[in-house]
């Protein structure tokens, strides 16, 4: 099934796109449903139970403050993270459903952490159930939060989405599908893809949002790169992206050469972003929040100092970067995952650096096959990698990952250049060895921070 670019890179508060964004979207999901049945001004009392992944790391990934949001009709893209919204209703236990009506609710007995329970469908499961003043229950519904801020309900999660197909001029779900189609039509992967979302969404609002996603992505590498302090959560982990920025300045004014300072601001850019995102500030999804520092820094690294020989101005190689790199995306959702809590993190930074590889390598100019190239050899040494947040923070390892990822994109990009296209290995062969990598995958690797680098750093 053919995933659109504006769903693949949507807009939202960190620290993470499956426990935060998807529970915001479900819980506001939920309440619509409960009005649209004529029950919302019945409902007196409202139960929250979050199983499995979001039960074991939704408090340091903010689940209970998604769950607010929602609550109270708040849409991701909008929110103020600096309003003390939860502050309020931690304090009052009062919550105001839709901005609307005021109910009794308190965050440490309203919202139920199962921690031992996996539902079978999914390992981010959330049920919600509304009661009226008698206590009867007004409606129960069960949903998934499976990736990137995508939501299925219970009744849906077969289908992975929350809609029917779109209708598309090029569809595929698979990469020989897709290069079959970019060789009959004498298209490239981008072009596809433009023609696609243009079909979907007209083509006005896919270039604003192609050009809001960048602006975002851009500011917050710049408030990445400002701010100082720690960072929330009780590890008491210090930002370290400005000092980092501050002894690169200095490089430059001293004239001190470095021949791998390039490297050095790729993960300064990493960083920022990274460190944007634990602190909870307003995020590009890329696809993922977990790993939304990887594609801004190789774009960045790509207007600064890719040597461009393609023909077309650093603009036009932004558009198709991002347009490739959705195509990308697609695959890996239509034929397995880009949920951390499902595959482990090389379904989230693993993926995120195979779409900036292929980006980057559409951007310079590479063919349709260097961009599949680029594209599996970024997965292909991501495998295995696991998810294993400390303290149930997107912090460690994540930060630095998001930076190495970056670095692993531009270099899968570069070895991709140097041939023509021509691999062993294919991308749709890598994208099916990582779902079943992750599969194999003991759960405790799977963002519950049951295992490996969690449980091993005192």
């Amino acid at each position: 099934m053919y995933y659109s670019l504006l769903e693949i890179f949507s807009i939202g508060v960190g620290p993470s796109s499956s426990h935060t964004v998807g529970p915001m979207r479900a819980a506001k999901r939920y309440i619509d449903n409960v009005r649209a049945k004529g029950l919302f001004e019945k409902i007196a009392h409202l139960e929250t139970t979050l199983y499995g992944s979001l039960a074991l790391t939704g408090e340091g990934h903010g689940t209970i403050k998604a769950i607010v949001y929602g609550f109270m009709g708040l849409e991701a893209e909008a929110i103020d993270p600096e309003k003390p919204y939860v502050v309020a209703v931690a304090r009052d236990k009062i919550l105001h459903l839709g901005q609307e009506k005021a109910i009794d609710f308190d965050l440490d007995k309203d919202i139920v952490f199962e921690k031992e329970t996996f539902l079978p469908e999914h390992s981010n499961g959330m049920r919600f159930k509304a009661f009226d003043a008698d206590g009867n229950l007004l409606l129960e519904e069960v949903y998934f939060s499976v990736g990137g801020g995508t939501i299925a309900r219970s009744d849906e999660i077969n289908r992975r989405v929350e809609r029917e197909p779109y209708k598309i001029p090029y569809d595929f779900s698979s990469c020989d599908e897709l290069m079959k189609l970019c060789h009959k039509y004498k298209m490239e992967i981008s072009d596809l893809v433009w023609a696609n979302e243009v079909a979907i969404h007209g083509q006005k609002k896919v270039n604003e949002h192609l050009e809001k996603i960048h602006r975002i992505m851009q500011a917050s590498i710049e408030r990445g790169m400002k701010a100082t302090g720690i960072l929330p959560g009780g590890m008491n982990m210090p930002r370290k992206a400005h000092e980092i920025y501050m002894r690169l300045e200095e490089k430059f004014r001293n004239n001190d050469y470095d021949p791998l300072l390039m490297v050095d601001w790729i993960n300064l850019w990493g960083f920022a972003v990274a460190e944007e995102n634990a602190s909870g500030g307003q995020i590009v999804t890329a696809p993922t929040m977990g790993s939304a520092g990887v594609m801004p820094a190789v774009i960045r690294y790509y207007e600064r100092f890719a040597v461009h020989k393609s023909g077309f101005t650093p603009q036009e190689g932004v558009k198709k970067f991002f347009l490739t790199a959705s195509g990308i995306c697609s695959l890996y959702r239509s034929n397995a995952s880009i949920s951390g809590a499902e595959v482990g993190c090389q379904g989230e930074v693993g993926v995120a650096c195979s779409m900036a590889a292929a980006g980057l390598t559409a951007a310079m100019g590479g063919t349709n096959k260097q961009i599949e190239n680029a594209a599996e050899i970024a997965m292909e040494h991501n495998l295995g990698l696991t998810c294993d947040p400390i303290g149930g923070l997107v912090q460690v390892p994540c930060i630095e990952r998001n930076a190495m990822g970056a670095v692993k994109a531009v270099n899968s990009a570069r070895i991709a250049m140097k041939g023509d296209g021509t691999h062993i290995v294919s991308l749709d062969s890598v994208i099916k060895t990582m779902y079943d990598t992750g599969n194999d995958m003991n759960h405790k690797y799977k963002e519950t921070s049951l295992g490996g680098l969690a449980v091993n750093v005192c």
